[in-house]
């Protein structure tokens, strides 16, 4: 259904677009369950991104041997994998070649604005310009164990899709960066529940990996954290956190985030509004996350709004 449309709403809005894309969500059952009815029965909730043009057609992402996607062994319920994060550097143009990133969040959910909740952390487990690479990360998978023997990990399932912008906020100001999104599946009368909010916005701040973490949130360890070059980490200083400006930053595996609740008035505060494609749930053709990455696990709660 492509990236959508934004629109300004005002004539003098303080925004700049840095990034426009497909955003995509699973979520992953707990091992030995094919389904879930609660959050209580999820294991991860994953984010896809997929920019599709920007400020700048040409980005900066990981040298493509490195990390994940240079091993091609996905591991994402091992948050204390020996996988290093991504380093080295390849120019992507995201207007002609496929740019995607496997973010696992820390939670179940994203901040809710309603609640001023706490920053939510997450990382980038995988970036690739290769489909298959993220088909085979929301695969499920037969292996056995020590203590309990032979046990089954489910395929991810579809919880969501749409359209999604990164924003630099007040440039003349104190800048900083917003993930805009706006979905098109489910159907907003049909949408149970948290990600499957028609409209969000959220603050992201980078960490800084040579800076250790916090009580609240210890991060990954060491040899998982990205290796940026050194014009990225440049931008931290002595800092621990720094805005997602550019986007390169999300295109080195192991680069670790917070996103924190704002405002839902998106056309208000930012003077702009983002459009979004209808699509017709009776008409999985209409949908760009099956057409991608086929039907995984379950469609259902993308189509149909609920857990199972």
């Amino acid at each position: 259904m492509g990236q959508g449309e934004d629109v300004k709403t005002r004539p003098d809005p303080e925004v700049e677009i840095q990034e426009r894309g497909e955003i995509f969500f699973f979520y992953r059952p707990k091992v030995e369950r094919e389904e879930a009815h609660s959050p209580e029965d999820v294991q991860r909730l994953y984010i896809v991104l997929r920019a599709e043009s920007g400020e700048r057609p040409v980005e900066e992402k990981q040298d493509p041997h490195s990390g994940k996607e240079g091993s091609k062994k996905i591991n994402n319920d091992d948050i204390g994998s020996s996988t290093q994060g991504g380093h080295g550097s390849q120019e992507v143009n995201i207007e002609k070649q496929p740019l995607l990133r496997f973010i696992v969040m820390g939670k179940k959910s994203l901040p809710d604005p309603a609640k001023k909740s706490l920053p939510y952390w997450g990382y980038v487990e995988l970036v690739t310009t290769d489909i298959e690479d993220i088909k085979n990360a929301l695969k499920g998978e037969e292996y056995d164990t020590a203590t309990r023997g032979h046990r089954h990990k489910p395929a991810a399932r579809a919880l969501g899709e749409g359209v999604y912008r990164i924003l630099r906020h007040n440039p003349k100001k104190r800048m900083h960066t917003h993930l805009v999104y706006k979905l098109e599946l489910p159907p907003e009368n049909k949408a149970k529940m948290e990600p499957q909010e028609s409209q969000h916005r959220t603050t992201r701040l980078i960490k800084n990996p040579e800076q250790p973490g916090s009580p609240r949130f210890r991060g990954l360890q060491n040899k998982r954290r990205a290796a940026f070059p050194a014009h990225l980490q440049g931008q931290f200083g002595h800092r621990r956190f720094a805005a997602a400006d550019p986007p390169d930053f999300l295109n080195y595996e192991g680069c670790e985030f917070l996103l924190i609740a704002a405002s839902d008035d998106i056309e208000e505060e930012l003077g702009l509004d983002l459009k979004a494609e209808e699509c017709d749930q009776e008409e999985k053709s209409c949908s760009d996350l099956v057409r991608t990455f086929g039907e995984i696990g379950s469609a259902k709660p993308l189509f149909e709004g609920t857990w199972a």
